[in-house]
């Protein structure tokens, strides 16, 4: 079976015995009353990757959104929402009209849309909320722009950065296409400033059941004291923060090189699927622009039925059935072959001409780095 349907990009799966011992499970008492062992070393690792000030843990992003957006709305700010957000960051938003919030929709990535909306909303203080990567796109937020629209306005951004956290970092190029270090959307902007609020699952890339909130010292002093969930949640278990530590230290010692040897797979399935890629990116969230001719539905089956799992979801702009491969750093050469021939096998003459099972001669391999803006090093 070739499954194309982990989000652990890095392949980080935490075994038992990679993680430190505790002593508990958990100590019985929200975080408002004790934070749990090992947090704080975690929280201080997490801001400074990341790039900000501060940060703190969370047992999932939905907790996070709940009280966060929650929280700036008390202070009568107006909510600006990129409408490519990610459902759980949806929900936090609804949460603050509930609470009365002003709340104003904008076309995703559109800063001037952004712009225009402020303008119309008239004084007050803009809080843009927005994802940091879109897969189904493949486009990262114009995070300078966003926040350049809401600098007349004292704002700030939150951004959910669950997707880039783990993959982007510093200085992209022809070693490491998606930039070192995964720090997250910051790092690769190069940014590193007190108006933005970062959200952030640990699942993806790092494995690690649990989220985090970082930013500038007053937001994550606000979020600690003012957190409902803070009081009537329980916190991340010792065994989840075990894993955001074995995470960071994998990340640390080998992460480079886990996105080194990522970007080279979805170089080679890149390469296969030719015209049958729905975006330009490198990101290893992959789906298919099938022709018309071909039913998504029916091609999940068949792929299926060959012993290639795949997501089957709804296209965001037209409704239309989606298939999308997943790929991690774990995946081998021949599951990618195998899940190309089996793509070639039931597309039939729809199947891209370009397919040659596998990742062919150097030549091809150049030409798709060239296709993503990577650098391909000159050979002697």
């Amino acid at each position: 079976m070739a499954d194309f349907t982990s989000a652990l990009y890095l392949g980080i799966e935490h075994g038992s015995r990679q993680l430190a011992e505790w002593e508990r499970l958990t100590l019985g008492k929200p975080a408002a009353l004790e934070p749990p062992p090992g947090a704080a070393a975690v929280e201080r690792e997490l801001a400074a990757l990341v790039n900000c000030e501060s940060a703190l843990l969370a047992p999932s992003t939905l907790h996070v959104f709940w009280d966060l957006v929650a929280i700036l709305s008390a202070g009568g700010v107006h909510l600006f929402v990129d409408d490519g957000l990610y459902p759980i960051g949806r929900w936090g938003v609804e949460r603050a009209v509930a609470c009365g919030a002003a709340v104003t929709w904008f076309r995703r990535h559109d800063a001037n849309a952004l712009r225009t909306a402020i303008a119309r909303a008239g004084p007050g203080v803009a809080v843009v909320v927005a994802d940091g990567f879109c897969p189904a796109c493949g486009i990262s937020s114009p995070l300078r722009a966003y926040l350049d629209c809401v600098a007349p306005r004292d704002g700030l951004v939150v951004l959910d950065d669950t997707q880039a956290l783990g993959i982007f970092g510093l200085s992209p190029g022809r070693w490491a296409p998606y930039g070192s270090g995964g720090g997250g959307s910051l790092r690769a902007a190069g940014l590193c400033d007190r108006r933005v609020v970062v959200v952030s699952s640990l699942a993806k890339a790092f494995g690690a059941p649990l989220a985090m909130l970082a930013g500038s010292e007053a937001v994550v002093s606000a979020f600690e004291n003012r957190g409902a969930t803070r009081v009537h949640c329980s916190p991340p278990s010792a065994a989840a923060i075990a894993a955001a530590a074995n995470a960071l230290a994998v990340n640390r010692r080998s992460g480079d090189a886990l996105r080194a040897g990522l970007a080279g797979r979805v170089l080679r399935f890149r390469r296969g699927l030719g015209r049958l890629a729905a975006s330009a990116s490198l990101f290893p969230v992959q789906a298919l622009r099938l022709p018309a001719t071909v039913d998504p539905r029916k091609l999940f089956e068949g792929l299926w039925k060959r012993g290639v799992h795949t997501v089957l979801s709804r296209g965001d702009d037209d409704g239309r059935a989606r298939v999308t491969f997943v790929l991690t750093a774990r995946h081998r050469d021949n599951e990618i072959d195998h899940a190309l021939a089996s793509l070639a096998e039931l597309i039939g003459n729809e199947a891209p001409t370009n397919w040659r099972g596998g990742t062919g001669n150097g030549e091809s391999t150049n030409e798709s780095r060239a296709a993503f803006g990577i650098d391909t090093p000159a050979t002697g």
